[in-house]
């Protein structure tokens, strides 16, 4: 196939809406001498069934035949629509709406050719509802010139007829109309994104003329087209509906789409990326993690962006796992190891000082073994909405044609750039054994820079691993599932970005809760909450820094409310500002098939009350760790009172963010308890001096929840105020402390969220009505609340067995999404999720902590 045509129907693949028209005869049907015998071609048939039962995809076969004839001779299905007479019959019923005088008009039209057949023998009058066809295939010419010449001269030229010449046949209609627009009718009636009209006939034509923006048309045989493309007989025109149908299924529902959690994560503090276990790098923002990605192939498979690495020979890979104590990721073949880090930007030493020569973040690949490797870059700025040139120079590639500049340091690689419809790719074979064993890519954003770097390769791969080494040998590591706990805290130290001091929720955007579902939601943000959680978990294995980082981001993000800390906002971007409209980029299939893809999150306009309880348990964690507070904390504690003081008796949206009016959540309120009564530990180990006001806050807010969150029928702690369903997060009403472990009124929740929430290793959030359509996993963070909880209640033996279960659900790297489903079991959510690990983290140190008692 023209690879142009090719690359064209790539495209039209993957709009969001499209809509499939075809003439038949001579298209979907091979021309033959006797039309009643035109059947359409298997392929063709096969093809057209198939893209009609796809979602989001309509199919219409737009013919010159009556519409009766052509449903008969097609046998197609009730999906494909059906439009007969050049656009003139849409439905069986169409001729009843025909006004007298047009049945009039036909009537004499009728009348008048019936006289120029007879006069003319071989000619064939084909009626239909609207107008009267007259064939002259097999006519002697002379014969036919004469009729054709009869028709013009007479019925053609009657009022209120309309002329349509085809391939051997002329058609006189009392209905003004034409190919061209039925299927604009057609594009209305569907609300398609684009079409894709073939065909082969003169009458295709005025479809072809109609075509605009992203449509395409496909031209069948010789002659003058408005077609862009063309092929030259039918069933090449069966290969292209071939591979549309293929191409349109991969994007509607993923190609081979890896499991979640068998994703593997690379940072540097100042962004992420995500590989594959096939060593394909299938996610990076750049220059930030909730900046647009250069390589989306994760929710947009390969056309938005990959950068690939594997043996010539193909195969699976023996194995991936990370150094020890590193974020940096070896995958492994038999003659071939892919290693790759994030590197920061590199500085050298020069007679003038530190001099920065790749911009900004690196990503290092190094290929090492004795074999011969393919590799493949298709970097797609702007979730691949830009169309960039890759210019081969020297050493490796300039990306060209994106905001920022990028180069591929690749020396000794000989590129062969590819161009697939304004997209470019550069692909390369690469002699391992003939290279010396080895070959260093280094993928250089911020900068065109493709100078060789001085210092050796193992040096820097040295220099990026001795912080994380460093800092992990800082940690206090429990013996429960040290490994497992070590690789976590690595995970949620990643997460953190060090120039800001915020911390992400997750490293992705629209992995789904669903496979195919719409539940699909950005976290490439800091959320006030999961950050202070986040953090937490690392003041209790030692490290503090990522706190008083983080407690500073805050103090800012309360400077820039005025004085109105209430007005917090549940979540903000890196940079500590208010996020942008939430948008769909609906060119991108979605993992797996899963859309919408999300950029942006309407949660933050949402109130969530509980969001200053973390932070305040955070502030008094990291006062106990350093025995002293700082001003900027003292300043986000009282701002976190205060706030819960003007508001904690207001509804509000809750921790799940449901997209429903606001409720008297529990958890809100036992957050809000919370807030002031980690203030007044603060106040009172480390201010020396009591708060009577803030005691009798608390007090309240305690008795208010404690009464009125209570639901006698069910004899738990529900979701809200007065209703009746469960939620793992009233779990709280026992972690916070407002209730002691032994308490009838916390055992008794316990057991009702254990026998509603819990289905073997997980545990689901709710399942209440939240407004969406479909279901979800269950919630790794619920898994650790119900652990704790079994612990607070002295169920030791059930926590045990539950956090054993919860560790088997880690992909193979130790890393967890946000959620697991038990039925197909794998992993659903975005990841890696903050959430997970650092509750797995808290169970870890709990568990330890009963072992040493």
């Amino acid at each position: 196939m023209d690879p142009e045509l090719r690359a064209a129907i790539g495209r039209i693949a993957r709009v969001p809406q499209l809509l499939i028209a075809c003439d038949y005869d001579g298209t979907l049907a091979p021309i033959v001498e006797d039309p009643s015998t035109a059947v359409p071609l298997p392929e063709s048939v096969a093809a057209i069934r198939a893209l009609a039962a796809l979602p989001q995809t309509s199919v219409a076969v737009v013919s010159g035949r009556a519409l009766r004839d052509l449903a008969a001779l097609s046998r197609l299905p009730s999906e494909v629509h059906l439009v007969g007479s050049h656009g003139s019959e849409f439905d069986i019923g169409f001729v009843e709406r025909l006004s007298p005088e047009l049945v009039a008009v036909r009537t004499q039209v009728r009348n008048a050719l019936r006289e120029i057949a007879a006069e003319h023998p071989g000619i064939r009058l084909e009626r239909k509802p609207a107008s009267v066809a007259v064939h002259t295939r097999g006519v002697d010419p002379q014969v036919a010139a004469a009729a054709i010449e009869a028709v013009r001269n007479g019925p053609a030229a009657f009022d209120g007829v309309t002329v349509t010449q085809g391939k051997e046949v002329i058609e006189l209609s009392v209905v003004a109309t034409h190919k061209g627009t039925a299927v604009d009718q057609l594009r209305t009636q569907l609300s398609a994104s684009a079409v894709l009209f073939i065909g082969d006939d003169v009458t295709d034509e005025n479809a072809f003329g109609n075509l605009h923006g992203p449509d395409l048309g496909i031209k069948i045989g010789p002659g003058e087209t408005k077609a862009g493309f063309r092929v030259a007989e039918p069933i090449e025109a069966a290969r292209a509906l071939g591979l549309l149908l293929e191409t349109r299924r991969h994007w509607l529902f993923g190609e081979r789409a890896v499991p979640i959690e068998r994703h593997s994560m690379l940072a540097n503090g100042r962004t992420v990326a995500l590989l594959t276990p096939e060593a394909k790098v299938s996610w990076l923002c750049h220059p930030k993690p909730d900046s647009a990605a250069i390589f989306a192939d994760l929710v947009g498979g390969s056309p938005a962006g990959h950068f690939s690495i594997a043996p010539e020979r193909g195969g699976i890979p023996l194995g991936q796992r990370y150094r020890s104590g590193t974020m940096t990721v070896e995958t492994r073949w038999s003659g071939l190891t892919v290693t790759d880090w994030l590197d920061k930007p590199a500085r050298e030493t020069t007679p003038d000082g530190p001099a920065v020569v790749t911009g900004d973040s690196t990503l290092v690949r190094v290929l090492s073994g004795n074999g011969r490797v393919r590799v493949e870059f298709a970097p797609r700025p702007e979730f691949g909405q830009v169309a960039v040139q890759l210019q081969p120079v020297g050493d490796g590639l300039l990306v060209l044609g994106s905001n920022e500049p990028v180069a591929l340091y690749s020396p000794g690689v000989e590129w062969q750039v590819n161009n697939d419809g304004g997209y470019e790719t550069a692909k390369a074979v690469v002699d391992l054994s003939a290279a010396g064993g080895q070959v260093v890519l280094e993928l250089r954003f911020g900068t065109h820079s493709l100078e060789h770097h001085r210092v050796p390769i193992h040096e820097r791969q040295a220099a990026a691993e001795q912080p994380w080494k460093d800092w992990v040998a800082s940690l206090r590591l429990p013996s429960t599932s040290r490994d497992l706990v070590a690789r976590s805290a690595l995970t949620l130290r990643a997460l953190c970005h060090e120039a800001t001091g915020s911390i992400l929720a997750a490293a992705t955007t629209s992995l789904p809760e669903e496979l195919g579902g719409v539940r699909n939601w950005d976290y490439r943000y800091c959320w006030l909450r999961d950050a202070a959680l986040t953090a937490r978990a690392l003041v209790d294995l030692g490290s503090v820094e990522e706190a008083e980082a983080f407690l500073r981001w805050v103090d800012g993000c309360i400077e820039r409310t005025g004085g109105h800390p209430e007005r917090l906002h549940p979540l903000y971007t890196i940079d500590g500002y208010e996020l942008g409209a939430e948008a769909v980029i609906d060119t991108l299939p979605g993992y797996a098939g899963s859309r919408p893809v999300r950029v942006g999150n309407l949660a933050n306009h949402q109130l969530q009350l509980d969001v200053f309880g973390p932070i305040a348990d955070l502030i008094a964690a990291v006062a106990d760790a350093r025995g002293s507070v700082r001003d900027d904390e003292w300043r986000v504690l009282e701002n976190m009172v205060e706030a819960v003081r003007r508001r904690w008796h207001e509804p509000d949206h809750g921790i799940w963010e449901a997209r429903l009016p606001p409720r008297h959540h529990v958890f809100s309120k036992v957050m809000c308890w919370m807030t002031v009564d980690r203030a007044l530990h603060v106040m009172r180990q480390h201010g020396g001096e009591d708060r009577p006001e803030w005691t009798d806050l608390r007090d309240r807010i305690g008795a208010n929840v404690l009464e009125h969150g209570w639901h006698g029928d069910v004899e738990a702690y529900s979701v809200a105020y007065g209703d009746e369903d469960m939620d793992a997060s009233s779990l709280w009403i026992g972690l916070s402390g407002l209730l002691p472990g032994d308490d009838p009124r916390f055992l008794s929740t316990v057991l009702k969220i254990e026998a509603d929430l819990r289905s073997g290793p997980v545990v689901y959030r709710y399942h209440w009505d939240d407004g969406l359509p479909g279901r979800e996993g269950g919630f790794h963070i619920c898994t650790a609340w119900l652990i704790e909880a079994y612990l607070r209640t002295g169920r030791r033996t059930d926590a045990e067995e539950l956090f054993a279960q919860m560790v088997l659900t880690a992909g193979p790297t130790g890393l967890l999404p946000e959620q697991y489903d038990p039925l197909a079991e794998r992993g659903l959510g975005n990841h890696p999720q903050a959430y997970s690990h650092l509750g797995l983290i808290r169970c870890a140190l709990l568990l330890d902590n009963m072992l040493k008692q």
